[in-house]
């Protein structure tokens, strides 16, 4: 029975139908995944990695797919064997998330936002395993617990959007294990959470394995999580499977060319030991002189903070009264100088996304101060607001959401500039030409729409479109999570050399160390809303002091096999709640300089 493979793919082939015909997504791919076993798919987007595990689901046909060739063999938990691209709809429908479960790599569009989680994670216990309500819910909330989701009874009675992004992935975690499936096939599960969820979810994911027998078919493109995760890893690339080995061989002994490419763009923790911090404010054809007042401009800080506290109101009752706040941002004080990039990390749900849109009064802070350049920002009334933001932009998250589908990207990336009047006509379209050539992308594409673009090339668009103000302040909130290695490469390097040419100073969001590493000349590490640690690049990641910024480094994954965290390195304390009694008075955050401009947080 276990050298029966529970699913095997062979000779699959996939095509799609376009305006200019036919598309092959995926051509004669062939492997197998044993019980017990965890296959790693590795590739960049548009690989046919995603492509072959809705195959296998047989949801391809939703995406306007067919299954051109090739078996699926499934073998069921009662039945054996059989071809699942010979199945009907009824039958496909007890097998998905009975038999095979899946995580799907965008929480929030595959969770209904209509039905409270609590109704969606019962749903497939109730329709597949004939649970009564009440049974139903207690094994929910115990799948919410598995996946250390705090407070799992209040979770199971809220909506989708009232959760962040790394809560709602752990939803459809759990909702995908609620019925022990026989197959797993995760992807790109961990893109969207930090390093210390994303470690849990992996150990989560592979004790589950060890215990119930299940295979698991995983799709990623960060070579660190599959040296985590991985028996056998296969590598794609332009829909082909171009190699396939055991995961140390893949890593020690690469045999194809894209291989070893996927393998050197990997942002490793730890490479920028020793090396100066990323060079601000490198003038180009400056000469000496103009060097020197580069430095003196540096000096200058661009952005001040002091003391700001964002809170959420929670209503509740009759009256939807406020019956107690969600303490976002909690006394936070930096200041970032002009030409520098300041990043915050920390967990999703820390606060560093309110802490990036309280600084734009995206949502109105409570108290504290904001100077950016001289200007009051607190003080500001919508007017002036609005002039204020010509000099500090946001790139958001998530590129799709933030570009208009139903506009050409000529007009998005022009219309910052038409709301302020900078520029018309022509010289308006040469103008976002030259944004087009600065962010590395073809003219041409300036008469496309998002949807034909790639994840990377539309989160270039929303690069431009924030440069076209000349702004001094970029926002950047995790914009770069969810590009693959060799583009985020490209990204970062392209906001680097920004920053280098024009001076830009950047406030970096971001829950990926490696890559916060790589750009960074000091890093603010959050927790609960509050800055724990602050301080150089090299400080933090070289002499961590707070116990916070030391399990987080800890749980950084290391892409190389042998290097495995086990889960009794992860001892994570489960993170409490950020939600106070309205009359909840919080100390102020003191701070030890533990070296020159070295700030760790006082334990209350």
């Amino acid at each position: 029975m276990l050298d029966q493979p529970i699913a095997s793919i062979e000779n699959l082939r996939v095509e799609f139908e376009t305006k200019d015909g036919k598309v092959v997504g995926v051509e004669d791919v062939s492997f197998k995944i044993n019980p017990g076993e965890t296959v790693c798919v590795v590739g960049e987007s548009g690989s046919g990695k995603s492509v072959s595990s809705l195959s296998l689901m047989r949801l391809v046909e939703f995406g306007g797919g067919e299954i051109a060739g090739g078996q699926l063999i499934f073998d069921r938990r009662e039945g054996g064997a059989m071809n699942l691209a010979d199945a009907g709809d009824t039958l496909m429908r007890t097998i998905r998330g009975n038999e095979i479960g899946m995580i799907f790599q965008e929480p929030m569009t595959s969770l209904n936002p209509v039905f409270t989680v609590g109704r969606q994670l019962t749903e497939g216990l109730r329709v597949h395993k004939g649970l009564s309500k009440a049974a139903a819910e207690e094994r929910a909330l115990d799948l919410l617990r598995q996946v250390r989701i705090p407070e799992p009874e209040r979770r199971m009675a809220q909506y989708p959007h009232e959760l962040s992004g790394g809560m709602r992935q752990r939803i459809v975690i759990a909702i995908a294990l609620a019925c022990e499936p026989r197959l797993l096939i995760a992807d790109e599960p961990t893109t969207a959470l930090d390093v210390t969820i994303q470690a849990e979810i992996l150990a989560l994911i592979d004790r589950l394995k060890r215990e119930t027998g299940t295979a698991v078919m995983f799709i990623t493109h960060d070579m660190a999580v599959v040296a985590q995760m991985a028996d056998r890893v296969v590598v794609m690339y332009r829909g082909r499977k171009v190699e396939e080995g055991p995961v140390e061989e893949i890593f020690e002994n690469p045999q194809h060319d894209y291989t070893k490419a996927l393998l050197a763009a990997v942002p490793k923790l730890g490479e920028m030991r020793g090396k100066p911090a990323p060079e601000p404010m490198r003038l180009l054809g400056a000469d000496h002189k103009a060097d020197g007042a580069a430095k003196k401009r540096e000096d200058r800080v661009l952005l001040e903070v002091n003391n700001l506290v964002t809170r959420f109101a929670v209503k509740g009752g009759f009256f939807r009264r406020t019956v107690a706040n969600v303490h976002a941002v909690e006394d936070v004080s930096f200041k970032i100088k002009h030409g520098e990039t300041l990043s915050l990390v920390g967990e999703s749900g820390c606060g560093k996304s309110s802490a990036g849109r309280s600084i734009l009064r995206l949502v109105e802070p409570e108290s504290g101060e904001i100077n950016l350049d001289g200007t009051d920002i607190m003080a500001l009334k919508p007017e002036e607001l609005r002039k204020a933001r010509r000099d500090m932009q946001m790139v958001f998250q998530d590129p799709f959401a933030s570009l208009n589908p139903q506009m050409q990207l000529v007009d998005q990336v022009a219309e910052p500039m038409q709301n302020f009047g900078l520029a018309h006509g022509e010289e308006m379209i040469e103008r976002v030409a030259k944004l087009f050539d600065r962010v590395e992308l073809p003219r041409s594409f300036m008469r496309r729409y998002p949807h034909e673009l790639s994840g990377g090339q539309r989160q270039r668009i929303a690069i431009a479109r924030a440069l076209a103000l000349n702004p001094k302040l970029i926002i950047a909130d995790e914009a770069v999570s969810a590009l693959d290695v060799s583009v985020q490469a490209q990204v970062l390097n392209l906001i680097m050399e920004l920053q280098a040419d024009l001076g830009i100073s950047i406030l970096f969001i971001s829950h990926d160390m490696a890559v916060v590493e790589r750009v960074s000349h000091t890093v603010g590490v959050m927790y609960l809303g509050r800055i724990v640690e602050i301080g150089s690049r090299a400080q933090i990641f070289e002499d961590p002091r707070h116990e916070y910024t030391q399990s987080l480094l800890k749980a950084v994954p290391i892409a190389d096999p042998r290097k495995r965290k086990s889960e009794k390195d992860l001892n994570f304390k489960p993170i409490p709640s950020p939600i106070f009694p309205v009359d909840y008075r919080p100390k102020p955050s003191l701070y030890d300089e533990v070296e020159p401009g070295h700030l760790v947080l006082k334990d209350a």
